[in-house]
């Protein structure tokens, strides 16, 4: 789940107007007014109420609404994925996603794109066009005379769904055995899926170590029976504990656990229980995220509760707190906004050596220019461009039985977009960023300005070409990205299409 795999929390609702039209008139200035003045909010008494609003989750830039779509071709994304592949795959390769849709059950916290079915006989169709996607792309590759005798070099690759272990062990081998014949792989790749610990086997765990994969990540979510009740996600610790001390002896270096908070009927004494007992097990990172409420968004499934029965944004604030500094008390060290690892661990490494990235999969210890997206509805990234394929199995699938790249939308970056982009990329991944003369842009003013009330409210360090978000901040990280994002701050959105920031 925090490999977002272009899934994102948003929407274009018509019937959410208010909330963001209000906060764009309150947080945004006008042309009149180049101050943000956040004392607009003088009702509020905590920083959670004054900076709780709608805002992306920047695992782009720009972020999907914002996109041209318009200037965008599968032409011109085809060009992008040529450039970017001849000038880095040589020298730090690629990466892959695998979007594998298939649930068995809709668990009703989720905001992914997925197929909810008990028939397993849909595995191999998919694959098949999965395999052939990706022929289409070693097409492309080898269409610029420069990369005629390149094999793409396989950097990065994530397993991400829907629930990946709802394919077989054996179909996931024959899955992969056909991507690895086409590349060659890198010395230093890191594999990696996410299992879900109801329906992850040791079988499953072995084939994917024997192919490589050292890293998995599991869904915990929460362990309260109340809280699992009300998303569908009826999950008992011992699975958690079977799966996790399977991979162990198996030898992956890294497991993950995410953990949602946030979410329907969830108290802190419930979140501290479930921190506690996720401890017992040590992963090596955490993912302590918020709970994204998008109920809007068409298929997401997030009806299955009152939203009476979600904590309100104090309390709310109180779980990821609380919880941060449960966390940290325990020898865990937050990583970006959301994320938490041990010292060991490569995530919390790559924080240290400002090698830290963060993309449509979440944030992740290593970065390749090129990230190719297989499956339904993911997200590529060329650098140069954004293109996402279309969002049903069957039209996916239509598609790349004609023999197109299944793309459906996209944008492709200017200048500006490249620049703005690095300096979100900063802000999230190393809460800070700075500029000179070629790294500038014309409303950097206008954004020192916007930030000065959050400096007096001690979340951010205003220095001469510098911005740095102080620990009191980095909850409010979307917050100070958004001064920066330029697409959004031109173009008022009619409609809500984020969830809130906290």
């Amino acid at each position: 789940m925090p490999f977002l795999s272009g899934l994102w929390d948003l929407s274009f609702d018509k019937n959410f107007v208010i909330h963001y039209r209000n906060f764009q008139s309150k947080i945004i200035p006008n042309q009149k007014h180049s101050k943000c003045n956040f004392c607009n909010f003088a009702s509020m008494n905590s920083l959670v109420d004054k900076y709780n609003i709608p805002g992306p989750r920047y695992t782009s830039y720009p972020t999907v609404p914002y996109w041209n779509e318009a200037g965008f071709t599968a032409d011109l994304w085809k060009k992008s994925v040529i450039r970017s592949f001849s000038e880095s795959n040589a020298e730090e390769g690629i990466s892959i996603y695998i979007h594998l849709p298939f649930c068995e059950a809709l668990c009703t916290f989720c905001a992914c794109h997925k197929r909810i079915t008990k028939q397993h006989s849909v595995e191999i169709p998919y694959m098949e066009s999965v395999l052939k996607e990706w022929k289409l792309y070693l097409e492309l590759f080898n269409q610029e005379s420069q990369a005629q005798t390149q094999k793409p070099k396989l950097k990065e690759l994530h397993l991400g769904g829907g629930t990946p272990t709802f394919f077989s062990p054996e179909n996931l081998r024959t899955l992969l055995q056909g991507i690895f014949d086409t590349v060659d792989i890198a010395e230093d790749q890191e594999f990696s899926f996410e299992g879900h610990p109801n329906n992850t086997t040791k079988a499953h765990l072995l084939t994917l170590y024997d192919l490589g994969f050292t890293r998995v990540s599991f869904g915990v979510q929460d362990y309260d029976p109340k809280v699992q009740k009300a998303i569908n996600r009826i999950q008992p610790f011992e699975n958690v504990k079977n799966v996790t001390e399977w991979a162990r002896e198996i030898g992956y270096k890294g497991v993950s656990h995410d953990l949602v908070f946030g979410l329907p009927h969830q108290s802190w004494e419930a979140m501290e229980f479930t921190i506690r007992k996720t401890l017992e097990l040590k992963p090596d990172r955490l993912a302590f995220y918020s709970y994204a409420h998008v109920p809007w968004v068409k298929g997401v499934g997030q009806r299955g509760f009152d939203e009476n029965d979600l904590p309100s944004g104090e309390e709310k604030r109180r779980l990821y707190e609380d919880g941060k500094k449960l966390l940290e008390d325990l020898g865990y060290i937050e990583v970006g906004m959301d994320h938490f690892a041990l010292h060991h661990d490569d995530l919390y490494q790559s924080l240290i050596q400002k090698k830290l990235h963060r993309n449509f999969m979440g944030y992740t210890s290593s970065k390749t220019q090129l990230m190719v997206v297989l499956g339904m509805s993911a997200i590529s990234d060329s650098w140069y461009a954004f293109a996402q394929n279309v969002k049903t199995v069957e039209e996916y699938q239509n598609m790349v039985e004609e023999g197109q790249i299944p793309v459906f939308r996209g944008h492709i970056l200017d200048q500006e977009d490249l620049k703005i982009r690095k300096h979100i990329l900063n802000l999230m991944c190393q809460l800070e960023t700075s500029w000179d003369l070629q790294t500038s842009f014309p409303e950097i003013e206008n954004a020192i300005e916007k930030l000065k009330e959050m400096e007096s409210d001690g979340l951010v360090e205003i220095a001469e070409n510098q911005i740095k978000i102080t620990e009191k901040g980095r909850a409010f990280t979307r917050n100070v990205a958004m001064v920066f994002d330029l697409r959004m701050l031109r173009n008022k959105p009619e409609t809500r299409i984020f969830s809130m920031t906290i």
